[in-house]
């Protein structure tokens, strides 16, 4: 019963959470540059952040107008209590920030937690896009964010409502009105006071002074001061208010059939049904024609993965009862073995639900790999109990089947402890890959250690119960007899050309040798998550509306696949702390259909192939991946490829040439599908140099000037409207026919302390050049990246082939250093801890064989199984294809505990 209340309430997952323990630090600073946030943000937050206790990693990117700061921390840090140190440390940096800047910290979700995506799209055509982005922002929004377990709602695409005042500096200029007098009349015209309360008739009425600003006439009338005869100069006497659609940094594209608003639900697995059933709920309230698309559900993968997984489960247990029926070739018997393995699977359970161990592909597994080595001693005590009913016939059966049990019962329990003690190594596996396999190892642990006590305590007492009537003596079991008659003469052959066996053995185990080292190496084999995350990437300085068009192109190119189901485009970023992509970054999610459904002989890598044929457009870099791996690889190591190569150092322009370097080397090398070196200069710069000779001759300081640029040219959101539960912002600026031309930039009109005004071009230099579009800090150094994709090789392979390249080809000056990071980052680590643990695991066997037999030769012929019983799977690896990796060390680890 204990284990039944456990199996439900595991919760269901996929695959183990993979990602590590992180802070986002996220800091607004509206209209500023890259290198100026870099400056004067992320680099005091990074290294203020670096000798936090626990930390393991700090990365910055610094993009327009805001900042990222990623703290990894130590595997098992406590998140909150990671959460609380940060923000200890981020209370060192109070005033050394820029006034009005403040730094905070991102939800406690991450990229891998958007497990649920979708789109608003209304096929009557009634709702624009503005429409349908405030329906998600004030509606959407915290309907789902209300949802149990839901950490953060964020939107992509569509257009933010926005109260425009566009200001007219001739107007100004005209009136003699400073443009800070605008923004100081705008501010104090909305706002809503109280009078406390007025008693009237026995009647308390509260007071109310009401003056929220509610639509474009209210602005319009606010005064903001008199002219020569003192007639009132209102707002709309110098500008011109609209609405229109504040600037956005993302899009969001379906099906290539045009731009729409997108929705990303973040946080746990188990929310992902209760999401769908408010978002069920709330439907039928939407605008008439407003229909809400999933674009992305990870539930799919969850219960397609654990369908798949429990229904092996099921083939497995049956196919090892009618093993133990044929072979025992007796019904009650064999239900002694049948019956301890649920038994043992379910207690496997109740330590899962405690340790808050999710039932995914990887758990699950492990239980799937101890289930043939649970039923074997039930299955040992079952014969041995045979052999004493069959030799001793008068003695009482009880006492027979208890004699026969202690005989077997020592060595098969330390049978059992030697198969579980040989996992010990997965539980040493570090970061990503200690994530993945530890749940397997965990349950296929419990599983082994509960059938260990079972067989020692259950087992005899259904012996005792069920071993009656009349038992066949194993030589008339026609099965038995049959192999026993093919065996005994190969034995005996082999017994009597000792030599030559022994010599062939040692011959195969000398043949073997070489084929495993010819195997290639990968951090792990791709999971398949029904899903593709295709993300190409633009060359920097492109602008969001031509991105736009492409987009569309690259979505509509998509959709003509018949296995594709849906594509969900998305390019920039969204207004969230877990998304720190960039203007040029494309994200586009293809969903596809079920395998039945794809053309005759389609297979995975062929279809990726095709579409990357397909979509090779010019300045556009193709890297194909999943959305998990995608997202988890971005957290644990800032690449979005397979393979990264980050390329360290003080100078950006030196750091981008020795990328593109890198990048021209690779390309030469055998299996390299893409390769792109981030360009950290070639993003456009209008830079606007204040004389300061000039200046002061009018009195007028850089910040005086500066003040002017943010204001006036760059726009400022001086106060937001109050619409019933919508907020809206109020920007000031110039006319958009001043802030689109560099020439009337320069006519800009700049208040002196004398009243008079002077154009900007007379103090200021106008200087169109290239500087960084964003900009990577990794602890402290300012980082570049080069992504790679790796097509038709193993991977530890490719990159040594490219790591000689690299070396032959790139020469690097004085204080710049390469880390190759991604996928072979993770293989390198995992490998290295292998090395070391698995002789010493080795060795435990070999020290728990010795206590047994207590003798050091019996000991090591039994060790001696272990490289024998590699050679199969060794050869089969090399004939399948397939490459060296985690899970194949897993599996290899697994069948030495078994052979030994």
């Amino acid at each position: 019963a204990w284990g039944l209340w456990a199996l439900f309430q595991v919760p269901l997952d996929a695959i183990p959470d993979l990602s590590d323990v992180q802070v986002i630090v996220y800091t607004e600073w509206q209209g500023r540059s890259p290198t100026i946030i870099e400056d004067q943000i992320t680099y005091p937050v990074v290294t203020s952040l670096l000798a936090g206790p626990g930390v393991k990693r700090v990365r910055g990117v610094s993009e327009y107008g805001v900042s990222y700061v990623y703290v990894i921390f130590e595997d098992r840090t406590d998140l909150y209590w990671a959460r609380s140190r940060v923000l200890e440390y981020l209370q060192k940096l109070t005033g050394k920030l820029p006034i009005g800047v403040t730094p905070t910290l991102g939800p406690d979700a991450t990229g891998v937690g958007w497990v649920y995506q979708y789109a608003l799209v209304d096929e009557s055509g009634t709702s624009d896009l503005a429409q349908l982005r405030s329906l998600q922002d004030w509606y959407l929004r915290y309907q789902l964010e209300s949802v149990p377990g839901v950490a953060e709602v964020s939107a992509i695409g569509g257009f933010v409502k926005q109260y425009q005042i566009e200001v007219d500096p001739n107007t100004l200029a005209a009136y003699q009105l400073p443009i800070q007098k605008i923004i100081e009349a705008v501010r104090n015209s909305n706002a809503e006071v109280s009078g406390r309360v007025l008693e009237m008739a026995g009647t308390e009425y509260v007071i109310r002074g009401r003056g929220y600003l509610r639509s474009i006439e209210d602005i319009e009338l606010i005064p903001v001061g008199t002219d020569g005869r003192g007639t009132p100069i209102l707002i709309r006497d110098i500008a011109h208010v609209q609405v229109g659609p504040d600037q956005r940094r993302g899009i969001a594209e379906l099906d290539g059939k045009g731009q729409t608003v997108g929705g990303i639900v973040e946080n746990a697995l188990a929310v992902i049904e209760r999401i769908k059933a408010r978002l069920d709920e709330i439907t039928p309230a939407l605008p008439q024609g407003v229909r809400i698309i999933p674009t992305y559900d990870r539930s799919d993968l969850i219960h397609r993965a654990i369908a798949v997984l429990r229904e092996k489960l099921v083939e497995e247990s049956v196919i090892v009862s009618l093993v133990v029926v044929l072979f025992l070739f007796h019904l009650r018997s064999a239900l002694v073995a049948i019956l301890i393995l649920p038994v043992a699977v379910l207690l496997a359970f109740i330590p899962m639900a405690y340790l808050k161990i999710t039932s995914n592909i990887m758990s699950l597994g492990g239980i799937a790999i101890a289930i043939g080595a649970m039923v074997d001693a039930a299955i040992v005590m079952a014969e041995n109990a045979h052999k004493h009913l069959e030799h001793y016939p008068t003695t009482p059966r009880t006492e027979v089947i208890i004699g026969a049990a202690k005989e077997v019962g020592r060595p098969l329990f330390v049978s059992l402890l030697v198969i579980t003690v040989s996992f010990l190594p997965i539980f040493t596996l570090e970061a990503q890959e200690g994530r993945l396999f530890t749940p397997l190892a965990y349950t296929k642990t419990f599983a082994m250690l509960f059938a260990a006590a079972l067989s020692v305590t259950l087992a005899p007492v259904l012996m005792v119960l069920l071993i009656r009537g009349k038992v066949r003596p194993e030589a008339k079991n026609p099965l038995n007899r049959w192999l026993i008659a093919l065996y005994r003469p190969l034995l005996s052959g082999a017994l009597r050309v000792r030599w030559v066996t022994l010599g062939l053995a040692v011959a195969a185990v000398g043949l073997t040798v070489p084929v495993f080292f010819r195997l290639g190496a990968e951090f792990m084999p791709p999971l398949n998550e029904g899903t593709i995350l295709y993300m190409p990437t633009t060359v920097p300085g492109l602008s969001l509306p031509e991105t736009a068009k492409v987009l569309q192109v690259q979505d509509q190119l998509l959709t003509t696949f018949p296995e594709v189901e849906r594509v969900f485009g998305k390019m920039g970023k969204a207004p969230t702390a877990t998304d720190p992509a960039f203007v040029g970054m494309a994200e586009i999610t293809v969903t596809l259909k079920p395998e039945t459904q794809w053309r005759s002989g389609m297979t995975w890598d062929r279809l990726l192939d095709e579409m990357d044929a397909t979509l090779r457009i010019p300045g556009f870099p193709n890297i194909w991946w999943m959305p998990i791996q995608t997202r988890t690889e971005m957290i644990t190591t800032g690449v979005r490829s397979p393979v990264g190569i980050k390329v360290l150092g003080p100078d950006l322009k030196t750091i981008e040439r020795i990328g593109v370097e890198i990048e021209q080397a690779l390309a030469t090398v055998p299996g390299t599908k893409s390769a792109f070196a981030e360009r950290l200069n070639e993003g456009y710069y209008l830079d606007l140099i204040v004389n300061r000779r000039e200046a002061a001759r009018y009195g007028l300081t850089v910040g005086d000037v500066q003040a002017v640029i943010t204001s006036a040219i760059g726009g400022e959101t001086v106060t937001t409207t109050v619409e019933g539960r919508e907020r809206y912002p109020v920007n000031v600026r110039y006319k958009r026919e001043l802030r689109d031309d560099p020439d009337r930039l320069k006519r800009v009109l700049i208040p002196t302390p004398s009243g008079a005004q002077i154009p900007l071009g007379q103090i200021a230099e106008m200087v169109i050049t290239q500087g960084p579009p964003s900009i990577a800090d990794e602890a402290g150094a300012l980082a570049g990246l080069v992504s790679i994709a790796v097509s038709g090789r193993d991977l530890r392979g490719y990159v040594q082939d490219a790591q000689r390249a690299v070396r032959e080809r790139v020469k690097l000056p004085a204080g710049y250093r390469l880390i190759w990071t991604g996928q072979y980052e993770h293989l390198v680590r995992a490998e290295g801890r292998l090395k070391l643990i698995v002789p010493v695991t080795l060795a435990v066997i070999l020290l728990l064989l010795y206590l047994n037999f207590r003798s050091l030769a019996k000991s090591l012929i039994v060790l001696l199984s272990v490289p024998f019983a590699a050679i199969g799977a060794i050869w089969y690896l090399h004939y399948l294809g397939y490459n060296l990796s985690v899970a194949v060390w897993v599996g290899m680890i697994a069948l030495a505990g078994v052979a030994a």
